[in-house]
């Protein structure tokens, strides 16, 4: 075998493995999955058991938005939905909901952050991520999609398992993203206290995709779904809507916008 053939086997083994670290195939991805889990466990418990409080001290998103303060960016949305939390404010006493509320959150925020994304806010039970993509929108969409797969499998074996040791409901989310431009809007003159926050299509198509995904569905609008990668791809499926309960329709082309389901 010529040196140049054997130059090029080994780039092509290189570009595998690190194709198979992004998209979680490889035993860095899973040992990286494994870890998550435990912490989160030991987090949650600490939580339940002794009163744990989350560390808010940094503020990465904040600190981001003003320093691109009326600039678009092209961004990926993420919206995580919880499920069931009117039943479980009906059933649990209100300290205890919010120690699971507060919980979840940022388990969240630690998975989005794990993933390079940014946490927007706090909504209620909703967490509202964004993937920066300016250079990457490719590797940001694969980023963004093994993101919620790993929200899901944390919540599944990471903090059901502590919330059903105190016979606490077990929780389920729902999760809608989509890819477009986005501008960064300052609501006041105070650069350092005003606040901030993203404006564009992608905020608005994510929130309503998620509103109609079920729980623990991972929904994607078709600008996501076309960037990914085709191991990622395979794991989806065109929604195929009823009763017009999806009407949107992409502006560029003027047919109905896509969205797509990942199997769960």
């Amino acid at each position: 075998m010529s040196e140049e053939s054997e130059n090029q086997q080994e780039e092509t083994k290189t570009t595998n493995s690190i194709i198979d670290m992004m998209l979680g195939g490889g035993k860095s991805g899973t040992l990286d999955s494994e870890s998550l889990i435990k912490e989160t466990q030991k987090r949650v418990w600490s939580s339940l058991k002794k009163g744990y409080e989350y560390d808010y001290s940094v503020d990465e998103s904040d600190t981001f938005l003003r320093k691109h303060v009326a600039q678009k960016l092209h961004m990926l949305v993420m919206f995580v939905d919880l499920v069931g939390s009117t039943d479980m404010a009906l059933l649990l006493p209100p300290e205890k909901l919010g120690i699971i509320i507060s919980s979840f959150s940022q388990e969240m925020r630690s998975v989005i952050r794990h993933h390079g994304g940014y946490v927007l806010k706090y909504v209620g039970d909703a967490v509202i991520g964004y993937f920066i993509a300016e250079e990457s929108p490719l590797v940001v969409s694969d980023s963004a999609v093994n993101c919620a797969r790993t929200m899901i499998d944390v919540i599944e074996r990471g903090i059901n398992p502590i919330l059903s040791e105190y016979d606490y409901p077990e929780l389920r989310v729902k999760v809608g993203m989509d890819f477009g431009e986005n501008v960064i809007v300052r609501y006041g003159a105070d650069q350092i206290r005003s606040h901030v926050d993203i404006l564009g299509p992608a905020v608005s198509i994510a929130a309503k995709i998620t509103a109609l995904a079920k729980p623990n569905q991972i929904l994607v609008g078709e600008d996501v779904y076309d960037k990914l990668h085709p191991s990622l791809k395979s794991l989806f499926e065109k929604v195929e809507w009823k009763d017009n309960r999806w009407t949107y329709q992409d502006k560029k082309t003027g047919k109905m916008y896509q969205v797509y389901a990942m199997h769960i």
